[in-house]
């Protein structure tokens, strides 16, 4: 059976003694859960934090009040300012953070269910993404966990 992605990040990250931090939103804490699932993940793996109020957003993670009243919670711009937030705060390598709607509701034209923004924070760059996750609030959560997940090990590795 192939390792699962999140024990080849944690081993990765403990081979190489980089470290990580998730700042969550729709997943509630699923990345960091997945993470913290893999033993030995207790060196690499520094902390998370889930940000679900705009407030806590602005206070925790440094994102500023006009970058959440102009494009929104859930957007690019707050996805990479949670992200760049979280790695100074925890004071790691790399963050990886994520933002949408799980829905059943909460869902508009612009932003509908299963819109989901992420990124990923490291010392050269941040990179972010967009998707559009079909199914039920659990389904949105793991197919979030997954694609940050993913995210994190191709920036790791470059």
């Amino acid at each position: 059976m192939a390792e699962s992605i999140e024990a080849q990040i944690i081993q990765y990250l403990a081979e190489t003694r980089k470290t990580v931090a998730t700042a969550e939103s729709c997943s509630g804490g699923l990345i960091a859960h997945r993470l913290t699932n893999v033993p030995g993940s207790s060196a690499p793996f520094l902390g998370g934090l889930v940000a679900y109020s705009n407030g806590v957003k602005m206070a925790l993670l440094s994102v500023a009040e006009e970058t959440l009243s102009v494009y929104g919670a859930v957007s690019q711009q707050t996805a990479i300012a949670m992200a760049e937030g979280a790695r100074a705060q925890f004071g790691t390598d790399f963050a990886v953070a994520v933002t949408g709607i799980a829905g059943p509701g909460g869902g508009t034209e612009e932003k509908p269910v299963g819109m989901v923004h992420m990124a990923v924070a490291r010392a050269a760059a941040t990179e972010a993404c967009q998707y559009q996750f079909d199914g039920d609030r659990e389904s949105v959560k793991q197919q979030t966990s997954e694609a940050a997940l993913a995210l994190l090990w191709e920036n790791i590795r470059k």
